[in-house]
């Protein structure tokens, strides 16, 4: 599945009903980081929850020549929304393109700062460095 490099913010929401339309609501945390503005006009894209699994941590391929590079390098520092649990256990959240980093001793819903430790090419690990953010 490929993301838009123009991604703006990522988040998990579920559908409601409210009369006859459907509601997906923006978390406000997305407002006040400045992501998202009231009264804007936006192109909204539904992923599957089910459809983006945790990729196999033990997987140790490189990235295939012209296949487009991870988004993140060790050492960086990230801001990230945790959305799921993995089925070890830790933490899940995505970056451009959907790009997945493994946050271990996350929660869903979490914010958190993390240093990225280790990059592959469909997914990085991060580690917390500030809670709440």
């Amino acid at each position: 599945m490929e993301i838009s490099n123009e991604l703006l913010c990522l988040f998990s929401a579920e559908v409601s009903a409210d009369g006859d339309r459907y509601v997906v609501e923006v978390p406000r945390r997305e407002i006040e980081t400045g992501s998202v503005e009231p009264g804007a006009t936006y192109r909204v894209a539904l992923i599957d929850a089910d459809a983006a699994a945790e990729p196999d941590r033990a997987e140790e391929e490189e990235t295939a020549p012209g296949e487009p590079q991870p988004p993140v390098e060790p050492g960086e520092f990230r801001y990230v929304e945790v959305e799921d649990i993995g089925k070890q256990g830790d933490g899940i959240a995505r970056v451009e393109r959907g790009y997945v980093i493994i946050v271990p001793g996350a929660d869903v819903g979490e914010r958190v700062k993390v240093e990225i430790t280790e990059v592959k090419s469909n997914f990085a690990v991060g580690e917390i460095v500030e809670e709440d953010v």
